[in-house]
């Protein structure tokens, strides 16, 4: 290990932070949460120490990240010293790390990601495009001429977007991503059997009804009458369709998104299709859904979840990649 540090890769997203270290891979996954003393205010825990506390009252749970930059300095600098220094020990030496910076990202905002890595001790940070690091994640040709299309349906937002070239084409972003469907199928399950979901609890839902065999999901609700907390048996077909009004508005907005592109990258497009990546992504019937409202083919990455972390980790191991594309 060079004594200025290990090359890291760092996927900051809304529900988990992953760190891909050099020659190794994904080394890191873990909740962006932190957790405090509801008390004093002070720091009890990170990650999933903090997450799997949720249900302490003693202590209050929050996530310092929105939208891939912080929404929390703070919390999100004191969470992120703490993830390098679990990945990376030596004691004199600080890692240069590969960040994504969303499309939609101020300057004032790209600016205080680079402010808060340097004071959670990088030594360097390096800023990609998220839709390119997504795009790579997946295995798409991001360099070649040709158009492809990424959908990243993260936990609070969709990001979709169209590359060539090494560049971002065009983009579009659809608020509530994961979360609003969760809230959806949590509405749902109050409405139909009066119990109340966490999102933790309407998480697993969503995620179990992507799973064979496809038939039902057991969750555990909170009735608001009695104060207990019960299992329900949830039919898989009604988790996807109490989701169905965010995949709409997913739809529409892959197809603005391609309707904002150039005709010759329009047509590529209908013959490489789409990729899907994200939690979200692993909601039964939405490929299906998509591929109907684009005429085009659409499936889901290898591995949709780590597809960024994946991509920036190309972006560490090969930091030249980063310049070949930006004179593009």
């Amino acid at each position: 290990m060079s004594l200025l540090g290990r090359d890291l890769a760092m996927d900051l997203g809304t529900a988990s932070t992953r760190i891909y270290v050099k020659r190794k891979g994904i080394v890191l996954d873990e909740p962006s949460a932190v957790r405090r003393d509801s008390n004093t205010g002070k720091v009890i825990g990170f990650g999933t120490e903090a997450a799997d506390g949720a249900d302490d009252t003693e202590a209050e749970t929050c996530w310092p990240v929105n939208g891939g930059l912080p929404a929390d300095n703070e919390m999100a600098r004191r969470m992120i010293r703490h993830f390098l220094r679990k990945v990376h020990r030596h004691p004199f030496s600080r890692p240069r790390i590969v960040m994504a910076l969303p499309e939609d990202a101020t300057p004032i905002a790209q600016m205080a990601l680079r402010d808060m890595a340097f004071e959670a001790d990088a030594r360097g940070i390096l800023l990609f495009p998220h839709a390119l690091a997504a795009a790579l994640g997946a295995g798409l040709p991001v360099r070649d001429c040709v158009g492809s299309m990424v959908i990243d349906i993260g936990y609070d937002s969709t990001r979709i977007a169209v590359v060539s070239r090494g560049a971002v084409v065009a983009a579009g972003t659809v608020l509530g991503g994961g979360r609003g469907v969760n809230r959806a199928i949590a509405r749902w399950v109050e409405n139909e059997y009066g119990l109340v979901l966490d999102d933790g609890e309407a998480e697993a839902a969503k995620r179990g009804a992507g799973q064979p065999p496809y038939e039902e999901v057991v969750v555990k609700g909170h009735d608001p009458d009695t104060g207990e907390r019960r299992w329900v048996a949830l039919p898989a077909q009604g988790i996807r369709e109490a989701g169905g009004q965010q995949v709409e508005s997913i739809a529409r907005a892959a197809v603005e998104t391609v309707e904002s592109c150039p005709a010759e990258l329009a047509a590529d497009l209908s013959g490489q299709g789409a990729v899907l990546i994200g939690g979200g992504s692993l909601l039964r019937g939405l490929g299906r859904r998509l591929r109907a409202a684009l005429s085009m083919p659409v499936r889901r990455a290898e591995r949709p979840t780590e597809a960024v972390a994946l991509g920036l980790g190309r972006c560490a191991e090969e930091l030249g990649l980063i310049s070949k594309l930006r004179r593009r």
